[in-house]
């Protein structure tokens, strides 16, 4: 089983060295993946295509990036090139972002987002997978006067979603290659994420997706004070209703019911958990919240649950 964590060294004083630094101790404990979050600040495939060239072997990708503000021609060329750098080691993961963000930040209207998304991915696929583009949607167009090919990317690169509702399921399942759930806990995914989104890829005739599920937890004997402030840093999560629907279908109230946090047994029994719920791989992210030791802790069972 894939086991991977999410790398976050945005107080470092140079994000870039301190976040390789990260990855090679994530590769010497084990680890087969390492990703990178998208808002406002570093580039994510920049990112991972610097890492995946520093640290050979490791699985790289980006949980994710907004399709609103970006164009499926400019995402190409950074995933391709991400690809090219690592070797093929490179996964693109695109999300609908939230209307707070996008409208605040972008001045863009949080208007159809899974119609959106559709025609991102259906320009992109081609993108990625050809180098060329000839889409005319409602919302976007893609095409290419000029070659979009990058040389070391012709085998593509895997496009996976941070969906967790019924539409976004259903686009992912037919034009995706697999999902990137978030404070999704083993109940929703059994029960609601993971049927759904089989259905709708047998139903379009494309392979089982991956399902990549992003955890929030670490190994720790400070369990009460962890979950504490794992409420604090998470509490952003309840406001979103997607969200807020996926915490209430996984059985939690809040989205810290969603962290694991425990010692390693506890820790263990809660990725085979995930596994038996249909995730294909696990990717821990918060790790660092309880400082240094308990961050390296967290990564030394990851690596041996990846073993």
């Amino acid at each position: 089983m894939t086991v991977g964590v999410a790398l976050n060294a945005s107080d470092a004083p140079n994000q870039v060295d301190a976040t390789v630094q990260l990855a090679k101790e994530a590769a010497e404990f084990g680890v087969t993946s390492a990703w990178f979050g998208q808002t406002f600040g570093a580039d994510s495939p920049q990112l991972a295509g610097i890492v995946g060239r520093e640290v050979p072997g490791l699985q790289v990708g980006t949980s994710a990036i907004p399709v609103f503000g970006r164009h499926p021609l400019l995402v190409s060329s950074q995933a391709q090139t991400a690809q090219a750098a690592t070797h093929g080691r490179y996964h693109l993961g695109l999300a609908l972002g939230t209307k707070l963000l996008t409208e605040t930040g972008f001045g863009l209207p949080f208007e159809r987002p899974i119609a959106r998304l559709r025609e991102f991915l259906t320009a992109l696929r081609q993108l990625t997978k050809t180098g060329t583009a000839d889409f005319h949607g409602e919302l976007l167009t893609a095409t290419t006067p000029i070659p979009a090919r990058v040389p070391g990317a012709e085998n593509g690169v895997p496009l996976l979603v941070a969906a967790m509702g019924p539409q976004a399921l259903r686009a992912s399942g037919e034009l995706a290659d697999g999902i990137l759930p978030y404070l999704a806990g083993p109940r929703a995914l059994a029960d609601h994420i993971v049927p759904a989104l089989n259905a709708a890829a047998e139903a379009a005739g494309r392979p089982a997706p991956r399902i990549v599920a992003l955890v929030p937890g670490v190994v720790t004997d400070d369990v009460d004070a962890v979950r504490a402030k794992a409420a604090e840093n998470l509490a952003f999560y309840e406001q979103i209703p997607s969200y807020a629907r996926v915490i209430e279908l996984s059985g939690g109230r809040r989205a810290a019911d969603l962290a694991v946090i425990g010692d390693e047994k506890t820790v263990e029994a809660e990725v085979r958990r995930y596994r038996d719920a249909g995730a294909t791989e696990v990717v821990f992210s918060g790790t660092e919240i309880a400082g240094e030791g308990d961050r390296r802790r967290t990564w030394r069972l990851l690596g041996e649950l990846a073993g």
